[in-house]
């Protein structure tokens, strides 16, 4: 695994212009491509409101450059001891436009970039992020070990989210201590979000299975996957909370290793869908 640091020379050329900014993505292009691809729209405003912002972030994204390689290296060794696997896929860290703040490539044993700028210096957080990014490769290499048909899978299912998301959450919380709203909103915000979630779990899952019946993957993504969602109860990314709670039920009912790779089944949709109907009919609070 190679990491690719590209915020060594941000911080020591940076300029508050956007000649500086368009030269820096130019300069390291090839690991911002997936990031204008898919997780920064509206590049020009963006790139505008971001000259302004760098002032107030830049102490923080130095304090995290400073540690976030080391906290990279701890986090894949301990999976890679916990789980028997190998990360072997490139790591890209960049500061970014204030788009995302982390992700993986859309590839099936994927690349991961961090946004430095917008992630917390904390080191609990950063640990969290890192781990989970990491979390969503190991679930596809474990995938893969147990013989999956990648070509059969819907990648535009809400199901498929749901997993992938329980996924990452769960496996962050296998390799590193924090304090656990961490797991959800990676900062020190989260705890309002969490109680919220919690106290209301069965109203926001038949909420959820609604809007599923309803609406079309597009808006379900939007409305529970993404910072830009949260119309119904006002708090974002509430199917992060809802997948997490969906695999542990499954890790009760099959073991962590079938239920992580339960979307290799044919069964998959109605499995996901039977557990979304227990827990709105019982109401319980995930077990942490």
């Amino acid at each position: 695994m190679k990491v690719h640091n590209t915020v060594p020379y941000f911080l020591e050329n940076f300029t508050p212009t956007e000649h500086f900014i368009r030269q820096y993505h130019e300069k390291f292009s090839l690991h911002f491509k997936e990031y204008f691809l898919y997780h920064c729209k509206n590049v020009d405003e963006k790139i505008k409101k971001a000259i302004q912002m760098y002032s107030e972030t830049l102490s923080d994204i130095k304090e995290s450059n400073d540690k976030v390689e080391g906290l990279i290296k701890q986090i894949q060794l301990t999976y890679e001891q916990k789980y028997d696997v190998e990360f072997a896929k490139d790591v890209h860290i960049i500061v970014g436009a204030f788009g995302s703040n982390a992700f993986t490539h859309r590839q099936i044993i994927p690349e991961v970039t961090f946004c430095l700028e917008k992630l917390s210096s904390e080191d609990e957080h950063l640990k969290v992020i890192i781990a989970h990014e990491f979390g969503h490769a190991l679930h596809n290499i474990l995938s893969d070990q147990e013989a999956m048909n990648w070509r059969s899978l819907n990648w535009g299912s809400p199901f498929t989210w749901l997993l992938q998301e329980g996924c990452a959450t769960y496996f962050s919380k296998q390799v590193t201590t924090a304090d656990e709203s961490v797991y959800f909103t990676y900062d020190g915000s989260g705890e309002e979000w969490l109680e919220f979630a919690k106290d209301h779990q069965a109203r926001i899952i038949s909420t959820f299975i609604e809007d599923i019946n309803e609406q079309s993957p597009t808006e379900v993504f939007r409305e529970w996957f993404s910072i830009n969602g949260g119309t119904h109860f006002r708090y974002t990314r509430l199917a992060y909370y809802i997948g997490y709670a969906v695999l542990e039920r499954l890790i009760e009912k099959y073991g962590e290793r079938k239920a992580v790779t339960l979307w290799k089944d044919t069964s998959f949709s109605n499995e996901i869908n039977q557990v979304l109907l227990e827990l709105e009919s019982n109401g319980q609070d995930i077990i942490v």
